[in-house]
């Protein structure tokens, strides 16, 4: 369980950033920064079931800085 959930998350955050490359989506649109909440939310818990604590930090903090950004985004 924790492999596919492992692996769907990166390729959601690898595909936002894929497409902040090409151009398709900025930085700030809610897509962006959606995929990359729920792609970092997804690995930090799949490294939460793997006990990869330094991995549930990083991702961790992935996903909150990308809520971070759709909370100002929707405050203005």
């Amino acid at each position: 369980m924790s492999e596919i959930l492992r692996w769907s998350a990166a390729i959601v955050v690898l595909a936002a950033f894929a497409l902040s490359q090409h151009g398709a989506w900025p930085v700030t649109s809610y897509r962006y920064l959606g995929l990359n909440f729920v792609g970092g939310a997804g690995l930090s818990a799949a490294a939460a079931l793997s006990h990869q604590w330094g991995f549930v930090l990083l991702e961790g903090i992935w996903a909150l800085v990308a809520a971070w950004g759709i909370s100002a985004r929707i405050r203005g």
